[in-house]
């Protein structure tokens, strides 16, 4: 009998947490029926799967002031759905997961960084319904060691019931050659460096700090600058780009599916993000035996090669991500060297398949009700 896991999301347009469900959702093995519910009813990520015979969308709880009348929608999900299993993902879903396990749901429950609004801090409010809610469900699971730390300190988070799990990335993947025209408005030219990267154009991502550094770095007009996705600061990225005189040489690709089919197409990775936990971004860039320049967020210095470390700065520090890309962009050897540096270490310790496997043991533990190991 199939084990049927209720999957919310707060939304479930493309990012991060939810291109992590969709390759699971193809990958798992026969067994699982995932139902996916997104609380603003925005299902846009559903075309990243593959296997649709595997996934039923559903309609969200009722939008609603009334406490009340919003729990009585939830339950009432709940009820309709029976799921041997819930995982609600990050703050947008909590309060399914404090529902869910009062109503004697087994959760598993996600987080996998913050928002603008937590950059510096969490939220008083938030931090404390987490360590009321999050002790009492089966399983927190975390990405990062940064968030790990958190959780348990926190959060109150202990033992069993917190676990994690590195994102993984399918190496073989990367090793086809690229595809330039995946990439709207990107041709490469003979002898350009391109500088790229992967990013929902949100505030806390502040791509417009990389394209002042990009502009800061390439002095002599020999590089280019690729941004792969879409979001509400699209405007403000290119007036940036107007600003300092390069909007010739930024592309704004838009929102590109199957990075790694286009990875390749770059010579360096950038990250300018004002808070990350575990970029997915960043490992799949690994895989394509890039180089990155990035600021000091998260676990990304952890993440990368010892031999990528110099290139990674202090999270305000615009100065210093101009140097990191102006070395990079610089010097041919040492991005192959690095690059070799960073594929290296995401086939020992980032692979997709044991990542997989462990999210199959998870699941199948918690839905039987076993305490996962």
């Amino acid at each position: 009998m199939a084990i049927r896991i209720l999957h919310v999301f707060s939304t479930f347009k493309v990012g991060g947490p939810q291109a992590r469900l969709a390759s699971l959702v193809d990958a798992l093995p026969d067994g699982y029926e995932h139902v996916i519910a997104a609380m603003d009813g925005a299902t846009p990520a559903a075309a990243l799967i593959t296997r649709q015979d595997r996934i039923r969308l559903v309609e969200p709880p009722a939008k609603t002031a009334s406490p009340w009348v919003r729990a009585c929608s939830i339950a009432a999900l709940l009820r309709r759905e029976a799921p041997d299993l819930v995982a609600t993902y990050n703050w947008g879903a909590i309060e399914v997961a404090a529902l869910a396990r009062a109503l004697g749901r087994r959760v598993v429950h996600f987080e996998d960084g913050f928002g603008p609004d937590e950059t510096a801090s969490q939220v008083p409010r938030r931090r404390w319904f987490r360590r009321v809610v999050l002790p009492f469900v089966d399983v927190v699971v975390v990405p990062s060691g940064t968030l790990e730390r958190i959780a348990r300190t926190t959060w109150g988070v202990a033992g069993a019931r917190l676990r994690n799990i590195p994102n993984g990335v399918d190496t073989g993947a990367f090793d086809a050659p690229p595809d330039p025209g995946l990439l709207p408005g990107f041709v490469r030219r003979p002898g350009e460096v391109v500088v790229g990267t992967v990013a929902g154009l949100r505030p806390e991502k502040n791509v417009a700090r990389l394209v002042r550094c990009f502009a800061a770095a390439d002095t002599a007009r020999r590089a280019r600058l690729v941004v792969a996705g879409e979001g509400p600061e699209r405007p403000a990225i290119e007036a940036a780009a107007a600003a300092a005189g390069i909007a010739d040489r930024v592309v704004l690709a838009g929102f590109v599916p199957q990075p790694a089919r286009y990875l390749g197409c770059f010579d360096i990775f950038a990250i300018s993000s004002d808070t990350e936990q575990f970029p997915i971004s960043l490992v799949e860039a690994m895989a394509a035996r890039l180089p990155a320049a990035s600021t000091d967020v998260g676990d990304v210095r952890v993440i990368l090669d010892p031999a990528n470390a110099p290139y990674v700065v202090g999270r305000g520090d615009e100065a210093a991500l101009t140097a990191a890309l102006a070395a990079l962009i610089a010097d041919g050897e040492l991005r192959a060297r690095i690059g070799a540096a960073n594929r290296a270490r995401v086939e020992r310790e980032y692979s997709f398949a044991r990542m997989c496997r462990t999210y199959d043991a998870l699941f199948r533990d918690v839905a039987a009700g076993r305490r996962p190991a």
